[in-house]
């Protein structure tokens, strides 16, 4: 065959449509980078080896909340989860914020990093109680640009590891209440964080703007930011970042449809010009004390066939009364997004499939 031809095909192959069936997505290896289960399930299994899935899982520190307020049982929890599937999850761990005030708090955490590090974790989540909740004794706002985490974040940089950084939370949580926004059941049911109804918190620019200080300032940091780096409303917003910090990229966790209410050809252009940059997620979460595992795992599912539909097709989706068409990405960028950039940003994530 000559070189012509071959190039030709070549091209043809990139230009041609993807397959949007679930064989199609399985033969890609995908990887959901934003996931927190907790509680071993053969459905789940089941599932993950039926679309030949793999899952990062994230654990969470925040005192607000009954199951996060400490770092067990969930961190057994989840190794024990994924010690059940060894070659489908791999450990997102994370450290307590709340003694950064203490003589010994970055030589503490550096301890317990490594010893995660040992296990074969292959990141590092920091959380929204940085720059939302916790207070230096002056009485202002923990950001996470703040020096106390520099000796941190050098490690985790010097380790080969990665951050995953939810830091402030949808626009709408700073807004009155709206039905149409994809959030406002949550904020409904989660009145304690919702920002509108808390006058003295941090706004979402301070939070966002420390955030940014924090990529300036360590370079040689990976960073992947959580739910579209809180910038899902405009993704022109997260490509003014992406252009000014190589170290950043994000996930989709449960902000795709954001994606699904901007204008279709200027979320296509996003994905494909920033195709090396974007990791899909969905944010799924099983918990040891929920019922009917069953039906969540079965919700995961259909949300990984129509997430697969939106990107990889030009179908017609429907979502809260709108009719949204599929994005139709060619399958170079299709398996960037949901393979190939989870290795990239999260080195060690490959002992999946070994």
């Amino acid at each position: 065959m000559n070189t012509t031809k071959i190039a030709f095909l070549a091209l043809a192959t990139i230009l041609a449509p993807a397959d949007p069936s679930p064989k199609s997505l399985a033969e890609i290896a995908p990887i959901d980078a934003h996931c927190h289960v907790y509680k071993q399930d053969s459905a789940l299994t089941a599932l993950l080896n039926e679309l030949n899935f793999s899952m990062l899982d994230i654990l969470v520190i925040d005192k607000e909340d009954k199951f996060f307020k400490s770092l067990e049982p969930q961190h057994a929890d989840a190794l024990s989860v994924i010690h059940a599937n060894p070659r489908r999850i791999a450990l997102c761990t994370t450290f307590s914020p709340y003694d950064f005030d203490s003589p010994r708090f970055s030589q503490r955490v550096i301890r317990e990093l490594d010893t995660d590090f040992a296990k074969g974790a292959v990141a590092v989540k920091i959380y929204k109680t940085i720059g939302m909740q916790i207070k230096t004794k002056s009485g202002k706002y923990l950001m996470p640009d703040d020096p106390v985490f520099d000796p941190i974040y050098n490690h985790i940089a010097a380790s080969g590891h990665t951050v995953v950084a939810h830091l402030a939370e949808p626009t709408s949580c700073w807004q009155p209440p709206n039905p149409d926004s994809p959030d406002f059941s949550y904020y409904k049911e989660h009145p304690e964080e919702y920002a509108y109804l808390h006058s003295g918190w941090p706004s979402k620019a301070e939070i966002l703007t420390a955030r940014d200080h924090l990529l300036e300032r360590h370079p040689e940091l990976r960073v992947v930011g959580a739910h579209l780096g809180s910038m899902e409303v405009d993704v022109d917003e997260i490509a003014k970042r992406l252009d000014l910090y190589p170290n950043f990229a994000v996930d989709t966790a449960a902000r795709i449809p954001y994606l699904m209410l901007q204008p279709r050809k200027k979320i296509r252009d996003f994905l494909i010009k920033y195709q090396d940059r974007v990791l899909y997620g969905t944010d799924f979460g099983l918990y040891p004390e929920q019922s009917g595992s069953a039906g969540l795992i079965r919700d995961l599912k259909a949300t990984y066939l129509q997430d697969w539909k939106y990107f990889a097709s030009n179908e017609v989706i429907k979502y809260n009364g709108r009719d949204i068409q599929g994005l139709e990405l060619p399958p170079p960028v299709l398996r960037k997004i949901y393979h190939d950039n989870a290795v990239h940003w999260f080195p060690g994530i490959l002992h999946l499939r070994e």
